[in-house]
């Protein structure tokens, strides 16, 4: 059955289509995907404070590299695995996706303490206003401010591939020595790019919130909401992640 799509890749409607829809005893419902979102929220918490920890530890010690580098790299690779797991087998996500958010933290947990030991408060900056888009989109999504019609989603779904393009594109000019500063520097326009990013992936999160509701309407199975939540979750660490990016140009500008 096809749902809203989603630019989100695991709310498309090639991976919801792998679920079977009908008549269940217990069906994915949007509360049970709430409660499954605040736990895996919970575990990249815990995770990130794991790593956190080790890092500002690690730098006292003076080996950094050996000590923190392995947990970050390792929980990025299996992260990546994991999301791509998930993704092809949904109903294997009520085991995968809480392993994916723990992988997900180790990283993030570092990630966020190199960016502290640079810039000093920018974490919580970033984890106040994630939380803050998320519940903004949230409030605009419910209440009707934003509409999920097909021009909107049309919409968001092509800048969100154009900017995928965009980062493969740099990647792959970057390993042949092309430098391209003015999208990744601190610059006004490098700034305006990360502005622009921070908003289509927060325009994002009003699709997820679309597409679950939807999922629930239609009676999907229980293990969907594993799924929905492990969606959700791709999309608020893209989003805090840009952010954090954002911060840090506007900070190093100062």
């Amino acid at each position: 059955m096809s749902l809203t799509k989603s630019s989100n890749p695991a709310f498309s409607d090639k991976f919801f289509a792998k679920a079977s829809y009908g008549t269940y005893e217990d069906t994915m419902t949007v509360s049970g995907t709430v409660n499954k979102i605040a736990l895996m929220l919970l575990l990249v918490v815990s995770a990130a404070s794991y790593t956190w920890g080790l890092y500002f530890e690690s730098v006292q010690t003076g080996g950094l590299s050996t000590v923190i580098m392995p947990w970050m790299i390792g929980g990025g690779i299996a992260g990546f695995v994991l999301a791509l797991i998930t993704m092809f087998k949904p109903v294997w996500s009520p085991f995968t996706a809480p392993v994916y958010a723990v992988c997900e933290g180790l990283l993030l947990g570092g990630l966020s303490a190199s960016f502290n030991a640079i810039y000093p408060g920018i974490v919580m900056q970033a984890v106040g206003l994630t939380f803050a888009i998320l519940f903004m989109m949230l409030f605009a999504y419910k209440s009707g401010m934003i509409k999920v019609n097909k021009k909107f989603r049309t919409g968001v779904i092509a800048a969100t591939g154009g900017i995928c393009l965009f980062y493969l594109a740099s990647w792959v000019l970057s390993m042949f020595g092309v430098n391209m500063g003015f999208a990744f520097g601190n610059s006004l326009v490098s700034i305006g790019i990360s502005l622009f990013v921070v908003a289509i992936a927060s325009l994002n999160l009003v699709l997820d919130f679309d597409f679950i509701e939807k999922g629930a309407q239609k009676g999907a199975p229980k293990y969907m909401e594993w799924y929905g939540a492990f969606g959700i979750m791709l999309t608020l660490i893209w989003l805090y992640l840009e952010i954090l990016r954002l911060l840090s140009k506007i900070s190093s500008r100062n």
